[in-house]
């Protein structure tokens, strides 16, 4: 990075702390999903719900090494990803699958809008690693709510 250690790193570490806590909450919520959903198409969003939550996890990793790498400690408690998370928590009874997707797709649009925002800061940091991981990870909430999405259609 270009900056080493000055107010544009702390922010670019915040901001990931952010995005973390989201992913965080949006693996736990899709892990609840998968375990709840009931209907005509259990199976099929049984398993995309498994293959997301499990995105979600390595992603998370990532993100927190990447925290890590910019100079700052990861957030790792879930007070603190309730705190800073925009992604609600599931509810303690399980809506109805459509309304389940409809929620997995909100959360993963708004936690691909704030990588893009964080994507155009690292850029203007000359913070390449941490714009190309927002990339990637704009990429894969996308996808996750395009398959998402195409359930409701």
């Amino acid at each position: 990075m270009a900056s080493k250690g000055d107010n544009r790193d702390k922010e670019i570490a915040t901001k990931l702390g952010d995005i973390l806590a989201a992913s965080y909450t949006l693996q736990i919520k899709t892990h609840n999903f998968h375990w709840n959903v009931t209907g005509p198409n259990f199976g099929s969003l049984h398993l995309l719900f498994e293959n997301q939550y499990n995105e979600l996890f390595a992603a998370n990793d990532v993100i927190a090494e990447r925290i890590r790498a910019v100079g700052e400690f990861a957030p790792g408690s879930l007070a603190a990803f309730q705190r800073r998370s925009e992604v609600e928590d599931a509810p303690d009874k399980p809506p109805a699958a459509e309304a389940m997707i409809a929620t997995l797709v909100r959360d993963h649009e708004l936690i691909s809008g704030r990588c893009g925002k964080l994507r155009e800061i690292a850029d203007d940091s000359d913070d390449t690693a941490t714009g190309d991981l927002m990339n990637e990870r704009m990429a894969a909430h996308d996808k996750h709510a395009w398959m998402l999405r195409s359930h409701l259609q």
